[in-house]
């Protein structure tokens, strides 16, 4: 290996995990090693205990560290809540030659006023997305250096998210004696482990169902069209039947996992299964129609909420490649078939592509966004050297 180790660290509702990957001089990215934790003191994405949330990073960095044999001294970080969502801004400048020939100068300047964007209070930049260029407001253009024209536009999605609430996750990790290297957003770093080329360029929409957030990235016209987050995910499911049935947490999540599918199945409205609702009562029966209608209901409204933005954004006609799911969600039985009733298109599993190393974590869906971010941190690395030139194409947005 001709550089040094890349770790990606995700402090998940969930799951705190952090995978170890190496970049070979051929840009193939290999991943070494990896350290999960069960998490504590997250919600929704955000930080809610701090001590217990930097107990668990620092028992997956361990692990990380103890089964891929090196020292983590930095890690680039994953942030998601419900508090991420981004917008498509335009900013124009004239074009300041005399023979109105474009330079960079007039791109830089119109990309500057693009990102010239008032947020809501509290809220920062976590990623600028270039989408495209107009030349005096004609058709789009992919390059404009050395048109000519009087004015050039750029079109930016600017993705952002709450200050206060990713510095409490940074503050976390650094108090775990590591340096944070680079922020990224969940959902961007999922789209880049699971979608291929060719999905992007027809137009597709990733779905990352994660344990307290859903994230959601749009490619539409040849360019990410959409990005944002609703914080409801995984966890949800699991309290609805933990309140519906009166049961522990643990047990919810056990029945959910076990029995539990996104489409109602006819077959087996009167079957029966058994649960055990604590050490102080019996263990007792409901019914596996009750249970299966619980979880429906709520798989159906996170999809739902994700449809109707971009319904609203005038997307989904854009969508030729369809959808893809991904996140510990998309293992729930038959949700690719809810998705395909709820959307009209087609929808397939997401699993973490071209890349070499770990198999079990390779084949996870849950995996798929700190796997991306090790792509993520591999292009900005690679883009410092010699080896981005051979492997543009393949950590491209």
């Amino acid at each position: 290996m001709s550089t040094p180790p890349i770790v990606a660290l995700e402090v998940g509702t969930s799951t705190v995990r952090a995978l170890v990957g190496e970049l070979t001089e051929e840009g193939q990215l290999i991943i070494s090693g990896s350290g999960e934790s069960p998490s504590s003191g997250v919600r929704k994405g955000e930080i809610i205990d701090f001590d217990n949330a930097l107990a668990c990073v620092r028992d997956a960095l361990q692990k990380a560290e103890d089964n891929s044999h090196v020292t983590i001294n930095a890690v680039h970080l994953l942030v998601s809540g419900g508090h991420i969502s981004s917008r498509v801004n335009r900013g124009s400048a004239p074009v300041l030659s005399e023979d109105h020939e474009i330079t960079v100068e007039d791109i830089e300047n119109a990309e500057k006023m693009a990102r010239a964007i008032s947020l809501p209070t509290g809220h920062e930049i976590l990623h600028t997305v270039h989408q495209r260029y107009l030349v005096d407001e004609n058709l789009p253009v992919v390059n404009p250096e050395g048109l000519e024209g009087t004015k050039i536009a750029a079109d930016i999605l600017i993705v952002h998210g709450q200050c206060n609430a990713m510095r409490n996750i940074v503050k976390v990790v650094r108090s775990a004696q590591v340096d944070v290297a680079d922020v990224a957003f969940s959902g961007l770093c999922a789209a880049l482990a699971v979608l291929t080329p060719a999905e992007k360029q027809n137009g597709v929409l990733m779905i990352d169902l994660g344990g307290g957030t859903t994230n959601y990235i749009a490619y539409a016209e040849e360019r990410l069209a959409d990005a944002g987050a609703f914080a409801v995910g995984g966890d949800h499911l699991s309290n609805d039947l933990a309140f519906g049935f009166g049961l522990p947490q643990v047990e919810a999540e056990r029945i959910k996992l076990e029995f539990g599918t996104a489409m109602p199945e006819f077959a087996v409205r009167n079957q029966t299964v058994t649960v055990n609702p604590g050490t102080s009562q019996p263990p007792r029966q409901v019914r596996l129609a009750d249970l299966q209608t619980i979880l429906h209901v709520r798989i159906e409204e996170i999809l739902v909420l994700v449809r109707e933005q971009l319904r609203q954004n005038k997307l989904i006609s854009k969508l030729g490649s369809g959808i893809v799911l991904t996140g510990g969600g998309a293992r729930l039985k038959k949700v690719e078939q809810l998705a395909e009733k709820i959307f009209g298109l087609p929808c397939r599993l997401g699993r973490p592509r071209e890349v070499n190393g770990l198999t079990a974590v390779m084949e996870q869906p849950e995996c798929a966004a700190v796997v991306g971010m090790l792509r993520y941190a591999a292009k900005a690395q690679a883009s410092h050297s010699g080896l981005w030139s051979r492997i543009r194409k393949r950590f491209r947005l």
